[in-house]
This record gives structure tokens, sequence and C-alpha cells, in this order.
């Protein structure tokens, strides 16, 4: 079965501590690895998760704050070292492609890999292919920042009593899925009658923002939500003069958008343990999670 989890390899916010490393965030999605805001030291992090670092397909930045891009051009070149084959994607706010420029091209090295950049100046549909479908929109931090929404495309199962009822095998099955009918003894049966459909799941990701309605968009049913909560609310006011959340709200965010699962990550270094944050969200959305450094989550089908 192809690897479906997500592995924090950070969750630090702008000061990294002795037990937090600034904020990376893979998602392995099938035969893709979707990394998030590397920060500085993710490419360690990866040898600490013990994964390889050619899993990375895509890299997705949400702004570029230091501590969501700095490790950015590490992990480049060290695909490059890597000699992989496939292409990486970099997604990034358009506005910020000098810096990625200044980050992909910060030291001198032979390049041999196929970078392919998506600067992203308007919210909506990103990206598609074979499998997946990337969404972003800006979210509320004082900067161009985006938040990011990857759902992978619905899948017709076939029900293999209804198959065998009708007497259809073999090559048979093929030819239903690509014509979407076939007949068999003067009896016409379509693709639905035999087949059903296994709707796409859905992974958001909303970071350094207050709350909008774009976070609630992006998470909207998502399977899994990785959400910021840089502060608790005792902190409430430190939240909304820095524009970032606080357990509580991101907490509702997931309950306004019903997403299934919420991961809260990007802790201030004023707080020594995460569970504080679990236990506040819990309060609004009980399926709430504190991510810690090189915790993976399940995501199954």
């Amino acid at each position: 079965m192809s690897v479906r989890d997500l592995i924090t390899l950070g969750t630090s916010s702008q000061q990294p501590t002795r037990r937090r490393n600034h904020g990376a965030y893979l998602l392995r999605w099938n035969d893709k690895g979707f990394l998030f805001d590397p920060g500085e030291g993710t490419q360690r992090q990866f040898i600490h998760a013990d994964i390889a670092p050619p899993t990375v397909t895509h890299m997705l930045i949400s702004h570029f704050h230091g501590d969501h891009c700095l490790g950015a051009g590490s992990m480049l070149m060290r695909l490059n070292l890597d000699k992989v084959t496939h292409p990486i994607h970099c997604f990034y706010p358009a506005t910020g492609k000098k810096y990625f420029q200044r980050l992909r091209y910060g030291t001198m090295y032979h390049e041999n890999i196929h970078v392919i950049e998506h600067p992203i100046l308007h919210g909506g549909i990103v990206y598609q292919d074979e499998g997946f479908t990337i969404e972003a929109d800006f979210l509320e931090h004082g900067v161009d920042n985006l938040g990011y929404r990857i759902t992978e495309d619905d899948q017709v199962k076939f029900d293999a009593d209804k198959l065998k009822n009708h007497g259809i095998r073999g090559p048979l099955v093929k030819q239903l899925q690509q014509d979407g009918s076939i007949t068999l003894d003067g009896q016409t049966i379509k693709l639905e009658d035999v087949s059903w459909v296994r709707r796409g799941d859905s992974f958001a990701y909303v970071i350094d923002t207050r709350p909008c309605k774009n976070a609630i968009k992006l998470a909207k049913d998502a399977k899994m939500l990785l959400c910021e909560s840089t502060y608790l609310s005792e902190h409430a006011e430190l939240a909304r003069n820095y524009r970032h959340l606080t357990a509580t709200e991101a907490a509702q965010i997931a309950k306004d958008a019903k997403a299934k699962q919420l991961i809260l990550t990007h802790f201030s270094a004023r707080y020594l343990k995460e569970k504080a944050f679990e236990d506040e969200a819990r309060k609004i959305f009980p399926n709430s999670f504190a991510a810690s450094d090189l915790k993976r989550f399940d995501f199954p089908r």
C-alpha cells in the first residue's frame, strides 16, 4: 500500500528552541511528497526522521518570512546533490519571486535538477496533474501569504458482486470503464450500475493568519487540517497584534469548516509544552492534536 502520512519535521514559529526546529511539514501521499514551508535546518530534520529527501516532489511556500523559507535553498541543493530525476514543482506568492530566486541561487553549485516554478498571483486552482489538484488562497498576515489545499481525484470503484451478477469479467471490465456502458445478451449495463464513486480526500494547510473566510474555505470538509496556533488564548492580544491564531481560533476554523481532524503547530517559543494547545482546542473541536517535531500522523483512506 502507498504511504499516506504527515510528518511534522519542525513545529516552532519564529524562534527555534532546544526541542523545536523551525517549521517544515512533509505530506507523503501515494507517490507524491509535498513539503510545506521548509524552515532553517529542514535538511537535517529529514535525517532525524529517517526519510530520504528525494521523497519530495512538490515544495509549497506560504510566504517569505524566514521561518517559512530559509530551508528551501538547501533542500533544493540537497535534491540536486542526490541527482533526483523527477521535476520539483515549487509554489509561492508571485510577489516574493525575488526572494525565491535568492534562496534558489544563494550559493555556487552546478544545477542538474529540473525545478518548475509556480509563482501564484491569484487564488484558486493553481495546479492539476494526474491524481491531484492544488488550490491556494491568500490569508491575512500583513504580507502576501498563501494557504493551500490538496485534493486527490475522485475514483470509480467497482462492486465485485454486481459485476459477477451481470457476468462482467476480465477485458469487459476495462471496456465498461472506457466506454461507460456495455451490452451483454441484449442488456445494456451502465458504469454506474456496477460501480460507485469514492470522493477524493483533501488536506488543508493554513499558516500565519488571522481568522478569515479563506482559511475556512481552504479547510472545508478537509480530512486533515494542519493549522497554526502560535498562541494560547491568554495571549490573544499578541495573536491579534502579530496576525496569528490562538488554539481556540484554530479550533473554531476547523469547526466552521467541518474538517475531520485538526493538527496544531507553529508554537511560540514562550510555551514549553504543546499539550496546553491540544487541551484548549479540544474544548471547541474535540479531534484536535498538537504536533511535535518528527511526529507522524496517519492519513489513511
